[in-house]
């Protein structure tokens, strides 16, 4: 029955997607209005989420052999080049937009300019490693005015941003990267994972010193609360340390934080943006619950089937409650995914955005074994 499941929505996305590829082929999307997409390629190049288009078109290329997404992502991966170039864009999300572009490519064809993109990207995330506090500076200071108040700041979703720095150590056989990502992963296990698996958004440490100075709430309801997309991050994020280490700590974190996530969710099978948030109003997030999933089938693919059937089946239980009430299946409209939410106390709730598209299709692709490994 599963596998039927799967079948038919793997061949809906295939059947949507080669239209809205068709469509925005020289876009880098966002989000969508009126069920158009947006467009970050000009002044907002640097944008954090700019690697996820091309990420879903390498995805699909990887799954049908059609050349018009391998030329998308490789248009996407060129534009960055822009990005790269510029110092005050270069921040913890390197990760996040080269890994699913310039790392894709060189992994498909051995491209050596996406190979240099993606070491020169690395090299740049290490460099961002505060020895004595052992972890990973999240951003520079948004306004360009470098005054500290952000050398200290970490987050969570620089979990999923590691990769990179495994990649690296294993492609120029340096451990330098593979320290400073262990190290940082460590930092997180010990101040950002809580007693009972959930997490903290935003750790704030002394700079000079590396001590812990406070936990803030960021994208979640508040301090203390638990952001459920930061939940995720945390989930696959300790994951993916796990399979490029092997240390098992890592997959216990993951497990931890996963166990949590589950006895959380509700009966709907649709995530909130944060599992602490008032009844009223009801805000959801579906990019949170298709990066659990994501984490959850790699959780699950560490383990016998026997311990892994109940990540399994949470992250089935989502992918079919999003398929069947929060996927926009029209191939007019741009976006897959509905109800997505980037923060609680944002301005606007519940709108398309790429990343819920593109964790969607991958979860859908490691489930019919079609997935192009980018992480």
């Amino acid at each position: 029955m599963t596998e039927k499941w799967v079948k038919e929505v793997y061949e809906k996305i295939l059947t949507k997607e080669e239209q809205v590829a068709k469509r925005n082929a020289h876009k880098i999307p966002y989000t969508t209005k009126d069920g158009v997409f947006d467009d970050k390629s000009g002044k907002e190049i640097c944008w954090w989420t700019n690697g996820f288009w091309g990420g879903m078109m390498w995805q699909l290329y990887h799954a049908t052999g059609n050349e018009l997404y391998r030329e998308i992502a490789i248009e996407n991966e060129e534009k960055l080049d822009a990005n790269l170039m510029n110092r005050q864009g270069m921040d913890h999300d390197s990760g996040f937009k080269w890994l699913p572009t310039a790392v894709a490519h060189y992994r498909v064809d051995g491209n050596g300019e996406s190979r240099n993109r993606a070491l020169l990207a690395a090299d740049n995330l290490a460099g961002r490693f505060n020895p004595v506090g052992r972890f990973i500076r999240a951003w520079n200071n948004w306004d360009g005015n470098e005054d500290g108040s952000f050398a200290g700041r970490a987050i969570i979703d620089c979990m999923m941003n590691l990769p990179l720095l495994y990649w690296a150590g294993d492609e120029l056989h340096d451990p330098k990267f593979y320290h400073v990502a262990k190290m940082h992963a460590d930092t997180a296990m010990e101040y950002f994972v809580r007693d009972d698996g959930s997490v903290n958004h935003i750790v704030d440490f002394d700079a000079q010193t590396g001590e812990f100075v406070q936990s803030v709430g960021g994208q979640g309801y508040g301090v203390g609360s638990s952001w459920t997309r930061g939940q995720a991050w945390a989930i696959y994020g300790f994951a993916l340390s796990y399979r490029h280490t092997k240390q098992e700590k890592y997959l216990d974190t993951a497990r931890k934080v996963a166990a949590y996530f589950i006895s959380c969710i509700p009966e709907s099978g649709l995530i909130p943006v944060d599992f602490r948030q008032p009844v009223e109003p009801a805000w959801e997030d579906s990019t949170a619950a298709t990066i659990a999933a994501c984490g959850m089938l790699e959780i699950a693919s560490h383990l016998s089937e026997e311990e892994g059937a109940q990540y399994k089946e949470a992250a089935l239980r989502m992918l079919k409650a999003l398929a069947e009430k929060r996927c926009n299946w029209d191939e007019n409209q741009d976006n897959l995914l509905e109800k997505c939410t980037a923060a609680y106390h944002d301005k606007e709730h519940e709108f398309s955005i790429i990343y819920g598209d593109y964790y969607f299709i991958e979860a859908i692709w490691k489930l019919c074994d079609k997935e192009m490994f980018i992480w």
